[in-house]
């Protein structure tokens, strides 16, 4: 699963690690990718979504039937 949130499009941040002798290391900080099912009344069946936890709080917010036009207008395949 990649670490990119279907509904925000949430990718990966990249940095450094730093030790106690201040030696940097490159490292990866991956959004919080939840793997969540919901049910879209608009197309009558359930629909799994690679989303964020700011993501879902959208999803909460604005209501998956909205959300789910938006992806599906940029031409993602649910």
């Amino acid at each position: 699963m990649s670490a990119v949130c279907q509904v925000l499009g949430t990718k990966p941040g990249f940095g450094h690690s730093i030790s106690h002798s201040h030696v940097r290391t490159k490292r990866r900080f991956n959004p919080n990718i939840q793997r969540k099912r919901y049910w879209v009344p608009s197309l009558g069946r359930f629909v799994t979504l690679n989303v964020s936890t700011k993501g879902i709080k959208t999803i909460d917010r604005r209501g998956i039937d909205v959300v789910v036009a938006e992806i599906r207008a940029r031409g993602e395949k649910i």
